[in-house]
């Protein structure tokens, strides 16, 4: 089975969760927009997207948050969050 990574990620208050597929377009990829919310979305909200989109967490699977600047060595850029975790097709084949 292909594990894949979802990511949810911020920009402008709006929250969007996708799963990167290696080889498709970006523009195909499973993706659900949260809306503008200054809240993260729960765990829970989070897992059922994945489900709707088809997706399952890999076994152990948890969120990992990562910070980055908007602008890249820039300490006075705004700062970004990105969180991704492992998943597999709820069928086990590549969408």
């Amino acid at each position: 089975m292909t594990e894949h990574t979802a990511q949810l990620s911020n920009r402008g208050g709006w929250w969007r969760l996708y799963v990167v597929l290696i080889g498709v377009p970006v523009s195909q990829w499973p993706e659900h927009d949260f809306g503008p919310t200054p809240a993260v979305p729960t765990v829970p909200q989070r897992s059922g997207v994945l489900a709707a989109l088809g997706f399952v967490f890999t076994d152990g699977a948890e969120w990992e948050w990562t910070e980055y600047s908007e602008t890249p060595d820039d300490d006075t850029s705004p700062v970004r969050l990105l969180a991704t975790a492992r998943v597999l097709s709820r069928d086990g084949a590549a969408p």
